[in-house]
């Protein structure tokens, strides 16, 4: 298994940024897929899933409205546009294999950095 994020950097308060990840090395189209992130000395914490499908999805409460998690099965990618960005959402942030409660991630992450 191969997850492969991007898109991090430093963006301002109040501004936006667009996760991908792209994965290979599992049938990505037949599995629900995540995106948790990690901050500095915390525990990692989940953040959005998506079905196989992609019609359903799911997000922690700290960022609904302003996350949308997306996928494209023609290209075994994932995605995560990020709006209103605040502080707190400073992490490095992880596509992951599975759902809220079966989680698992590979890659490097991509750090995503809230600041003025």
């Amino acid at each position: 298994v191969q997850m492969v994020e991007s898109g991090g950097g430093l963006v301002q308060p109040g501004g936006s940024a667009r996760l991908s990840c792209a994965t290979s090395g599992f049938t990505f189209r037949t599995n629900s897929m995540s995106w948790v992130r990690q901050a500095a000395g915390e525990v990692p914490e989940w953040v959005s899933s998506i079905l196989p499908n992609g019609f359903s999805t799911t997000y922690t409460d700290s960022v609904k409205g302003r996350f949308t998690i997306s996928r494209d099965n023609s290209k075994n990618t994932l995605y995560l546009q990020m709006n209103n960005l605040k502080p707190e959402d400073t992490a490095v942030y992880y596509c992951a294999k599975g759902g809220q409660y079966d989680w698992r991630y590979w890659g490097q992450g991509t750090r995503v950095t809230v600041s003025s």
